[in-house]
């Protein structure tokens, strides 16, 4: 596959049955709990493979680490990565350390798919129906979270979002066949839907109301709120999004929120939609909301109603 679409990995093809799936991130702490930081940092990198479609084979892990700080530390970051993985199914074989001021922790990870059965984000078809697995406001508590306003029950609503492997909403679409898929993550909901959009030459709809919230979110953006992401991601669509007059600043802001290990937005045939809904139902994502729909166009536009 070529990086034309900007898609979420890359994909090999070896031979008839097997193609490779690539890919790798990592970011610094966004919570003071070694584990379960490493444990999130593991579940965003192992997304970018179920967003296309694929099983995480084997992975590397990816280190950043002050010399001067405890390495039990690193230790119970590794053992949160680990313990991932090893829900994924997928080995960790090595990695690489290098001293870093400021901690940072993540995989490459390399899957496996079957030739010509990799979902991208450059099939979504005009008629498709959306769908999405997990709620959004990751950002904004995290944030929250480093200026102390976010409360333990909302940090650790978001912490255990943000832990959820994609593995069974990846499952059930690949079980029903779908047109076109990514994953939710740093470009929020609408810079995604917009790569989505742009790679497959169509338009988009979203309903902001149907766009599933982490509880305590919209409190804390009625605070001002916001990770300077979510801020950036909002400007960066603007040539690519027309928001409905209705729609206020802080529901723009909610639908660009930067993500980390998002859930799937998942571009189906509205024929397979009840199958669809009917197998995340039974493998208890988190959600599984009808968030809008794919148009015709204008290709690379996203219509934002309320």
């Amino acid at each position: 596959m070529g990086n034309q679409t900007g898609d979420d990995a890359a994909v090999y093809k070896i031979n008839d049955q097997t193609a490779l799936i690539f890919t790798v991130d990592f970011f610094p702490p966004i919570t003071d709990d070694p584990y379960q930081f490493g444990a999130i940092a593991a579940a965003n990198a192992l997304s970018d493979v179920y967003a296309m479609g694929g099983k995480p084979l084997m992975a590397l892990n990816v280190v950043g680490f002050p010399a001067d700080l405890a390495k039990d530390m690193l230790a119970d970051v590794l053992k949160g990565g680990y313990a991932k993985a090893a829900e994924a199914g997928c080995l960790i074989v090595g990695g690489h350390t290098v001293d870093d001021p400021e901690p940072k922790y993540g995989m490459a990870v390399i899957g496996i798919v079957e030739p010509g059965k990799q979902v991208t984000n450059a099939g979504a078809k005009a008629g498709d129906v959306l769908v999405l697995t997990k709620p959004l406001g990751t950002g904004i508590i995290t944030t929250a979270g480093k200026q102390g306003k976010a409360s333990a029950e909302v940090m650790q609503g978001a912490l255990d979002t943000m832990a959820t492997l994609n593995r069974a909403a990846a499952e059930a679409m690949v079980a029903v066949g779908v047109n076109a898929c990514t994953d939710v993550t740093g470009y929020g909901l609408m810079g995604h839907l917009r790569g989505m959009v742009r790679a497959s030459e169509v338009g988009a709809t979203i309903n902001a109301s149907a766009v599933p919230v982490l509880p305590g979110t919209w409190e804390l953006l009625d605070q001002d709120i916001a990770p300077g992401g979510t801020h950036r991601n909002l400007d960066s669509v603007s040539d690519s999004v027309k928001w409905h007059p209705e729609l206020t600043q802080r529901q723009q802001i909610m639908l660009c929120d930067a993500q980390t290990s998002g859930g799937l937005l998942i571009s189906v045939p509205k024929a397979k939609l009840p199958e669809l809904l009917s197998k995340l139902e039974a493998a208890e994502t988190q959600v599984a909301a009808v968030v809008g729909e794919i148009t015709q166009g204008p290709a690379g536009q996203i219509s934002a109603q309320p």
